[in-house]
């Protein structure tokens, strides 16, 4: 496995729409797959679009730690690791929710971004079994990050406040000013 390259904002093959993967069970896909996940682990990362390392594939990974998963009282799953080839996504109910979120292709920088807090999600794995589900919380959120991705569009494209939006250390900073 390697550490691959993550794109930068303003890479072209972020702003593009990501191609179908034609053959999940492939093995070029299976290598793909494990090098982003060990990627991400490296960037410390929640999650990791194909496009985030110069691929316009229509696939990410993602994991939800217990700590994270248990932030969300109605979200209680943990996955260590996930993978979504050729997603789809539905957004459920009305409930859209301010999520904190950053990205390894922005790095430094945090945002409050709306997104829907229930969502559910299909595609396969790379043995071409179905993956998906219903979904809240942290887990919804960051398939929906990473989805976005998919077709070209980045966090900062989703905010509706840029009062809250800035750099990680800035931000830390002011809510330690607040307490």
């Amino acid at each position: 496995m390697a550490i691959m390259k993550i794109a930068r904002m303003g890479h072209p093959v972020l702003l593009q729409h990501a191609a179908p993967v034609e053959d999940p069970t492939a093995p070029e896909i299976r290598r793909l797959v494990a090098d982003m996940i060990e990627t991400m682990e490296d960037a410390q990362g929640a999650g990791l679009a194909a496009p985030q390392v110069h691929m316009p594939l229509r696939l990410f990974v993602f994991r939800v730690n217990p700590d994270r998963a248990t932030a969300d009282a109605e979200d209680i799953t943990v996955l260590p690791h996930g993978v979504v080839i050729n997603p789809q996504i539905e957004l459920l109910g009305d409930d859209v929710r301010l999520r904190w979120e950053g990205c390894l292709s922005i790095p430094g920088l945090r945002a409050a971004v709306p997104r829907s807090w229930r969502i559910r999600y299909t595609g396969v794995d790379t043995d071409n079994r179905p993956v998906g589900g219903e979904v809240t919380g942290f887990h919804a959120g960051v398939v929906q990050h990473e989805f976005d991705h998919l077709d070209g569009i980045m966090y900062p494209m989703r905010m509706q406040d840029f009062s809250l939006f800035g750099f990680n250390e800035e931000l830390a900073r002011a809510a330690q000013a607040r307490t």
